[in-house]
């Protein structure tokens, strides 16, 4: 959010130490191209670093107003034309203006008193961003073309009415996203706190993300995964390079990591790729064949920002989780105290 206070002095340690083992990049060298380049114009070449890795750092931002899924009305529309783009650019920013008060808004909460408590940060608190993808494409979901998300397998179903109905008698019960502990995998633009930061280092990638406050060290040397027994809430990931594209390969999620349903069978894939001084594309592949009927791809070409990462200081001050179980306490009682009645007369 936009009242970052104080840097995180743990987090900021592991980067400035790994700073520390990298050298300054060196100028572009005659290296295969991340993609062709425009009709008439060279390909572009990314720089690389000391060691002769292509240079994927700085600071991105995956803020964009694209949804992951295409709209049922955009159906068979792959690829916005310049107007309608910018006609969905100002259609969504209305309606995910917070400070709006006259009536129902992406939050779908009609004027009914509602809104003030719904809408409770206004607009200044958020970052959506205000562009759709510079690809113009309609959904982030590349892969199946309809840009829909596959459908849920039996145990896949299962699972999500669980979801849908986890209960609120204790923390754990609630997710860790809730809980402070990590936003998780893989990289899914959201209301805020959508930078990154990656650092490299011989041997070595760091992907630093603004939102509670993670910070992936992945290995670039060919180790194999960890025991399949020891499970992770980021999972293991281990990095390899495929021309100027980062690959990486992340097995081993905790029961609780919990991506949209997906946990321990959970493969991720992710490519990363410098396609341009200002834009890394990202792209990722799910993979859990015990929740999807099949595999599906995503892909989020990020900016290049000038800003700096700072603390996501998510407990400071965080009511939410007494909020939420005082209020299911309450509710309890109110249910109670009404039953009593009830058999009283």
């Amino acid at each position: 959010m936009r009242d970052r206070v104080l840097a995180s002095v743990a987090v900021l340690a592991v980067v400035v130490v790994i700073l520390a083992l990298v050298s300054v990049p060196v100028a572009a060298q005659a290296v295969p191209s991340a993609r062709q380049g425009a009709a008439g114009t060279k390909p572009w070449t990314p720089p690389r670093t000391a060691d002769g890795q292509p240079d994927l750092q700085g600071i991105w931002s995956a803020a964009t107003i694209t949804p992951l899924e295409r709209p049922s009305e955009l159906a068979g529309k792959q690829v916005f034309t310049d107007e309608e783009a910018a006609e969905f650019e100002k259609q969504t920013n209305e309606l995910q203006n917070r400070d709006r008060r006259d009536g129902q808004g992406s939050d779908g909460v009609g004027p009914d008193g509602r809104s003030d408590v719904a809408r409770a940060y206004n607009h200044f608190w958020w970052d959506f961003g205000t562009k759709i993808v510079g690809t113009k494409r309609t959904s982030l979901v590349i892969d199946p073309p309809d840009g829909k998300i596959p459908a849920l397998t039996p145990e896949g179903q299962r699972r999500a009415e669980a979801r849908a109905v986890r209960g609120f008698d204790s923390w754990e019960d609630r997710n860790l996203w809730e809980r402070c502990i990590t936003r998780g995998l893989p990289i899914v633009p959201g209301a805020y706190n959508n930078n990154y930061q990656i650092v490299q280092a011989p041997g070595y990638v760091v992907i630093l993300h603004e939102m509670i406050h993670d910070a992936r060290v992945v290995p670039l040397d060919g180790r194999p995964h960890i025991a399949s027994d020891i499970r992770q809430y980021f999972g293991d990931g281990r990095g390899h390079w495929e021309g100027n594209t980062l690959v990486v390969e992340t097995t081993n999620f905790s029961p609780n990591a919990n991506f949209r349903g997906s946990a321990e069978k959970l493969r991720l894939i992710e490519r990363f790729t410098r396609v341009a001084p200002d834009t890394l594309l990202y792209e990722f592949t799910v993979n859990d064949p015990t929740m999807w009927t099949k595999p599906w791809t995503a892909q989020v070409p990020m900016s290049k920002i000038d800003e700096l990462i700072y603390e996501y200081a998510c407990h400071e001050g965080n009511e939410g989780m007494v909020g939420i179980l005082s209020g299911a306490r309450n509710e309890e009682k109110a249910a109670e105290d009404g039953a009593r009645k009830g058999s009283s007369r």
